[in-house]
């Protein structure tokens, strides 16, 4: 069996029960689980790999709750810079319409290698459109080659704009359809056990595009199969009234009312929740991914992070689509996090009336054990026993950290966001001495340029 030793962390931040920060810690780890985790003495001395990270510190690894692989082909296109959210979903549709399958395999590698390199060790994504024989499978092979755990959710749009919708009618899919894929990449991929490195998530994409059958079709099904729910949700203030007008009621309750309620959904951005909407919420264990960036680029709105926190919502961070990001740095996002939780205090505290500052360990704390909490994983987001070796490590002798070193973590935060040196999944190297193990950086970039300037120029 393999065995790898880390030692010598600088510090050592594991993120258990007791928040422990382990001044010159380690890990002994075999097949892929932590064994054993505690200060260098407490260790074994030998290993097949031995990692010394002295002058770094090691956290467990960072946790993407929400994010759209496929928009790194479409960044900051000049006609989706300035627009709100219905605006840009609206001029990037046809342009989404023309992928093809290897487009998807493509952005898939160069996003979930971008998140790899900023020391994301998980990601959810949610992909809900699939022109011209793109299948969810493109996407989940493509992600093997990279070496991250991946939630691949088969996401979906049904309500075209003659019915309604937003979306183009050239773009939505048969409800049947629907189900019967996402039934079929739950059989073929789907691993509910403990280390699993592929789930499946059941996830329409939004009130605005999908109909109410299939909401509750869709929860239907993700229960028969033990698989988790997840959707946009009161990312928006059209989006509300989009609601009211439609159905009559909030998107939240209009959720609720489809048998979205409980502790296998989660909901993306939830930006325009009441106090009552959030205490219903941590009643029925719902959880939200917080996409902080995504909602100050498309003027969203500043979701309330504290109440929820406040009540007891699991709260995790997601970049989201990186054509509203236009970034998929997981360590930017917490630092933004907690960036504009500040603002929203000064600026409009009734939009979350708690009084205390979001701290970075708060932040990072979503992006670690909120995130797990979120994705229903209880095998990551901290370093302990039994847990599955993921971790990052960042060198702190260098510019950015530059008369912070008092308080190392804190400065992962407060600093400029850096990229990670190491970065390893199940006890494998993804990234080693800040260079990616799994794939050669320079010919996928030139492939995705070349297919993101295909599709932006209508070809």
């Amino acid at each position: 069996m393999a065995t790898l030793l880390v030692r010598n962390a600088q510090l050592l931040v594991t993120m258990d029960g007791e928040r422990r920060e382990i001044t010159g810690g380690g890990m002994f780890i075999r097949d892929g689980w932590i064994e054993e985790i505690g200060p260098g003495d407490s260790l074994p001395e030998n290993a097949d790999e031995v990692l010394d990270l002295t002058g770094h510190i090691v956290l467990p690894g960072l946790v993407n709750t929400h994010h759209h692989l496929y928009q790194t082909l479409t960044r900051v296109l000049t006609a989706a810079q300035d627009a709100d959210l219905f605006n840009w979903l609206k001029t990037l549709y046809p342009i989404w319409g023309r992928m093809m399958p290897e487009d998807m395999r493509i952005s898939t590698r160069l996003g979930l290698t971008e998140l790899a390199l900023s020391g994301c060790t998980i990601a959810s994504d949610h992909h809900y459109i699939f022109p011209n024989g793109c299948r969810l499978d493109d996407q989940i092979e493509a992600a093997k080659e990279v070496g991250l755990r991946l939630h691949a959710s088969r996401g979906s749009m049904s309500l075209g704009e003659s019915d309604g919708g937003l979306p183009p009618d050239s773009v939505v899919e048969d409800e049947d359809a629907i189900l019967a894929d996402t039934q079929r990449v739950i059989d073929a991929y789907h691993d509910p056990h403990p280390g699993a490195m592929t789930r499946i998530v059941v996830a329409p994409c939004s009130p605005f595009s999908v109909t109410a059958d299939l909401m509750r079709e869709s929860a239907a099904l993700a229960r028969a199969n033990n698989v988790y729910l997840h959707t946009h949700l009161a990312e928006t203030l059209d989006e509300e009234h989009f609601c009211l007008e439609e159905f009559g009621e909030r998107p939240l309750a209009y959720a609720e009312q489809l048998d979205w309620a409980g502790d296998d959904v989660w909901f993306a951005h939830a930006v325009h929740i009441n106090p009552q909407e959030a205490k219903r919420m941590a009643s029925a264990g719902m959880g939200v991914a917080h996409c902080p960036s995504s909602n100050m680029r498309l003027a969203s709105g500043i979701a309330p992070v504290r109440r929820y926190l406040a009540e007891g919502v699991s709260v995790g961070l997601g970049v989201d689509g990186a054509a509203s990001n236009d970034s998929s740095h997981m360590l930017a996002e917490a630092r933004q996090a907690m960036l504009i939780s500040r603002v929203g205090q000064a600026v409009a505290p009734e939009i979350d009336e708690h009084p205390d500052l979001l701290t970075a360990r708060q932040a990072l704390e979503m992006a670690t054990l909120g995130g797990a909490a979120v994705l229903g994983r209880s095998d990551i987001g901290s370093l302990e026993t039994g847990k599955c070796a993921d971790f990052i490590a960042i060198k702190l002798e260098r510019l950015e950290y530059a008369g912070a070193m008092h308080d190392p973590l804190a400065a992962l935060v407060f600093c400029s966001p850096v990229g990670v040196d190491y970065n390893y999944v199940n006890g494998r190297a993804v990234v080693s001495e800040g260079r990616m193990q799994t794939l050669e950086l320079d010919p996928l970039v030139e492939s995705h340029n070349k297919a993101a300037a295909r599709l932006a120029n209508g070809e």
